[in-house]
């Protein structure tokens, strides 16, 4: 088990359904005891062996929708028709003890999320903790092979993840790193060490201004 520091961070990791994101981001969570998901909140619902509060808060679209209104959400967005969105209070208590915050969302939740840092002020714990990670395949031919590898989806399901795993990708440069998945340990070696310089980064700064 690792810990990092004090520092913590927020830490947003986008990419296309397939690339090995889930794997990756347990792994390090698993590893590093300073790491801890954020729980989003969603109106999908459950699937089996999910329970409301630990994989996703489940709500209602009127629920959801009045969280919206409220400005509860630091991130919200549709993903295969379905509502995501990360409560602002649940990320800012996280970081409050001193607990970086791992958020697996898709690249349209990312963008809002650095619209927010980018615009914050000097003093919002967000803006210097914040660092954004795409995930990519090595290939979009690799993506659809291990898609149709996990035997979940039908042929059009992955003809459309396929869609917006395109679209994602195109938006790769908005991110601070990019790492590509193509032998699992590599990609989960360069997201470690990705982290460790982003807490050292961060540590560094902290002590300049002191």
């Amino acid at each position: 088990m690792t810990t990092f520091g004090k520092r913590p961070l927020l830490i947003v990791i986008s990419a296309p359904s397939g690339t090995g994101k889930t794997t990756l981001c347990d792994r390090l969570v698993h590893d590093v005891d300073t790491i801890q998901y954020s729980v989003s909140c969603t109106t999908r619902s459950p699937r089996v062996g999910e329970a409301d509060g630990q994989s996703y808060h489940f709500l209602s679209k009127d629920v959801f929708q009045a969280k919206v209104e409220q400005g509860a959400f630091l991130e919200h967005a549709c993903v295969h028709g379905c509502q995501y969105g990360t409560l602002r209070e649940t990320v800012f208590k996280a970081l409050e003890g001193e607990r970086d915050v791992l958020m697996d969302i898709d690249v349209q939740g990312a963008a809002q999320i650095r619209a927010y840092v980018e615009s914050a002020a000097s003093d919002d714990p967000l803006k210097y903790a914040f660092i954004d990670i795409f995930l990519a395949p090595p290939s979009l031919e690799t993506l659809r092979e291990r898609l149709q590898a996990r035997g979940k989806d039908s042929i059009d399901v992955i003809d459309r993840r396929m869609v917006i795993a395109e679209h994602e990708i195109e938006r790769q440069a908005e991110f601070r790193y990019f790492v590509v998945n193509d032998q699992l340990e590599d990609a989960y070696e360069v997201l470690r060490a990705i982290v460790l310089a982003e807490h050292h980064r961060l540590k560094m700064r902290c002590e300049a201004n002191v």
